[in-house]
């Protein structure tokens, strides 16, 4: 039942999707109107899949690499549902959606997904790794989002043309005040996440495991977060500095991530 839950609210983020490409080129109010409605019930039953999921396998963590997309992906609704409410636009739904589908989707068909079986699993020290982790992950991800919103943005103003969403989008302002809370708020959930690997790692495999590509690069991913958030708070970097600065953080998150399919011990896999 939880993978049928996850494929039909894969059908209702696949209407987010299209709303997403046609609203780059056109307007359409008829899917303006209907699109959160849409969302909200998949974004209900993709907690009801991940729910009946945790139930059936007597734990927290994400027990297989597609469990963990979907995580993502339901928590980077989650930030959206956040902003929504908060900033009453469906504007960050162009890089959301999209992510958002593809991450389920991928959940959703993938077949046989390698599942993780260290006993290292259920300690309560990687329930904590893994919560503020994906937290940091998707508000990061939601940080870039409102950085191209804001690029998008400054070359509409410039050229005077707007059309589809581009016509609709918040002030520049609001925008980089999306991406300025969204980085805040994810950076102590990134910090005490890694702390939480950190012991983890240490208790259960030793120095050697800090060598292993997917730590190495969830460093680099780090530091870099670490340069954004200082220089938009100590240098008051804004708007297409700090734009830029985002991209790369998460251009830097996604190899963070993407380590976790080549990354043999982090990966959990009990010899």
């Amino acid at each position: 039942m939880p993978l049928f839950w996850l494929r039909v609210a894969v059908g209702f983020y696949g209407l987010g999707l299209l709303y997403a490409l046609l609203a780059l080129v056109r307007r359409h109010d008829i899917i303006s109107r209907i699109i959160m409605p849409v969302i909200g019930i998949g974004f209900v039953l993709h907690l009801v899949s991940l729910t009946e999921h945790y139930v059936n396998v007597g734990r927290l963590t994400p027990d297989s690499i597609h469990t963990s997309e979907s995580l993502l992906a339901f928590l980077i609704m989650v930030f959206f549902t956040g902003v929504y409410i908060r900033y009453r636009t469906t504007a960050p739904g162009i890089f959301v959606f999209p992510l958002v589908f593809l991450l389920t989707f991928s959940a959703a068909v993938g077949l046989q997904p390698p599942h993780f079986t260290s006993p290292a699993l259920r300690s309560g020290w990687i329930i904590v790794h893994v919560a503020l982790i994906f937290t940091g992950y998707a508000a990061l991800f939601f940080s870039f989002a409102a950085s191209l919103l804001y690029l998008l943005q400054e070359r509409t103003l410039k050229s005077k043309h707007a059309v589809g969403l581009m016509s609709r989008l918040p002030a520049l302002e609001v925008i980089d005040q999306m991406g300025y809370r969204s980085l805040l708020l994810g950076f102590p959930f990134m910090t005490f996440g890694l702390v939480a690997g950190s012991v983890i790692a240490q208790s259960e495999f030793g120095a050697h495991y800090f060598l292993d590509p997917k730590i190495v690069l969830s460093l680099l991913m780090y530091a870099v977060y670490m340069v954004l958030v200082y220089t938009r708070w100590n240098s008051g970097w804004r708007g297409r500095k700090a734009a830029y600065l985002s991209t790369f953080a998460f251009l830097a998150a996604i190899l963070a991530w993407a380590a976790n399919y080549v990354s043999g011990v982090h990966r959990f896999i009990a010899p």
